[in-house]
């Protein structure tokens, strides 16, 4: 008989680890197989492969159907607010039955909603019901759900196992702009979509129904990291969850708008779109290098510290593509900004850990998320009614890098991780 619903090959599996006495700094131990299963899953996820290749739908869309930039970057909205508003009770259920139950219907209907996009047709109204969909499951199917499975596995190398989750997202970003451009280019953007949402299901389905499972023991053994830190509830009455809140809401209107209309903006100033989907990839290359490099960090120097420079490293950037209008310039740009993406996808989960502990975790990190999700919708948007209105992107950019830097300078308030509470707990049912 398993235990709290593990097959019996993987009890097997993990009792011959247990014999062999593989911890989490060995490469056979079972977490790096989890691991990699949640990093091709996030690579083929909401916040890789729908956000990194939406700006090359912009254009095409608005050829085809005459919806102005700002309509279309509202689909983005859409979904963006709709994952924000359903994150929270996706948390709650990660919490309550695990990765497992969640991720895997998420991930098929994540993936039938993008191929569904081949065959829009001129209401606008449907496209945004595809972006309400995508926006309900995208979570489901991105790293807050896999963040779950994951930190029941580490502690002393949680921050490099979170970076190797999220380099599955940096490559999506790199990798899927360059796969679906030429796609767009050759058989139309309809093909593309059709194509990205097969590639959704095989990234994300087959090693997640093989590996994706929490540690066998967590229901039995309190010790274990899975059970330890605070609740949800005393997570909200925590100032220091504000600030990391506060910080991740400017970096998501900033982030968020930067992306969306990067290949456009380039476009505009004449750079062709090929090397602006050059851009987006080395964009998405750099977030790879940030994931890493800022997983590496946060576990050798203090998480604050080192949030604040990657956000700075992110206004800069900013900065920089508000005055870009070279193929060099626009790299550049794009790179630090990549940085800047990267790392608050460590950054944030790494330090609710740290804080709070794991035992509320999905519930905090869904929350984080609702206040993510709402700034992603409205960076978008106002970059496209800035450049509708006045026709450029340019003094709204600068805003958004002085505003981050100011975000940045507010998380050396940030206390020391200091000895988690625990509270009373009761037997899980």
């Amino acid at each position: 008989m398993s235990v709290a619903g593990e097959p019996q090959s993987i009890l097997v599996a993990q009792g011959r680890e247990r014999a062999a006495g593989l911890k989490e700094f060995d490469p056979g131990y079972r977490g790096w197989r989890v691991v990699l299963a949640a990093s091709l899953g996030v690579m083929g996820g909401f916040g890789s492969l729908f956000v990194y290749t939406f700006a090359l739908f912009v254009k095409p869309l608005s050829a085809e159907f005459g919806w102005s930039r700002e309509q279309i970057s509202s689909g983005f909205g859409v979904a963006a607010v709709t994952l924000g508003i359903v994150s929270p009770l996706l948390g709650r259920w990660l919490d309550r039955f695990g990765p497992r139950r969640v991720i895997l219907p998420s991930v098929i209907v994540f993936a039938g909603a993008i191929a569904s996009l081949a065959l829009l047709q001129p209401q606008l109204w449907r496209f945004y019901l595809t972006c309400f969909v995508l926006g309900a499951v995208g979570n489901g199917a991105a790293h807050l759900a896999y963040s779950r499975s994951i930190s029941t596995w580490f502690e002393r190398r949680l921050g490099i196992a979170l970076a190797f989750v999220m380099v599955g997202a940096g490559l999506g970003a790199m990798i899927l702009p360059l796969v679906a451009q030429p796609i767009i280019s050759r058989w139309g953007w309809r093909a593309a979509y059709a194509s990205l949402g097969l590639l959704a299901f095989l990234l994300g389905f087959p090693l997640s129904w093989r590996y994706l499972r929490e540690r066998s023991q967590i229901r039995r053994d309190s010790s274990l990291v899975g059970l330890s830190g605070t609740s949800w509830q005393h997570g909200l009455r925590s100032y220091a969850f504000w600030i990391i809140i506060v910080v991740l809401f400017v970096n998501s209107i900033s982030m968020n708008g930067a992306i969306t209309h990067l290949v456009a903006l380039l476009t505009d100033r004449g750079v062709t779109a090929k090397t602006a989907a050059l851009c987006a990839s080395l964009l998405g290359g750099s977030s790879l290098i940030g994931r890493v490099g800022v997983g590496w960090l946060l576990d050798r120097f203090f998480g604050a510290r080192v949030a604040v420079v990657v956000n700075l490293i992110a206004a800069a950037g900013l900065l920089l593509l508000a005055h870009a209008n070279r193929l060099p310039q626009g790299c550049l740009a794009a790179g630090l900004i990549g940085i800047g993406v990267g790392g608050e996808a460590d950054i944030t989960p790494y330090l609710l850990t740290r804080y709070f502990g794991v035992r509320g975790f999905a519930t905090l990190y869904g929350i984080s998320w609702t206040f993510y999700a709402a700034a992603g919708a409205i960076g978008p948007v106002i970059l496209g009614r800035s450049f509708d209105t006045t026709g450029s992107y340019a003094s709204l950019l600068v805003i958004l890098s002085a505003a981050l830097a100011a975000a940045a300078a507010i998380l050396l308030l940030l206390p020391r991780y200091g000895v988690k509470e625990v509270e009373p707990q009761t037997q899980p049912s």
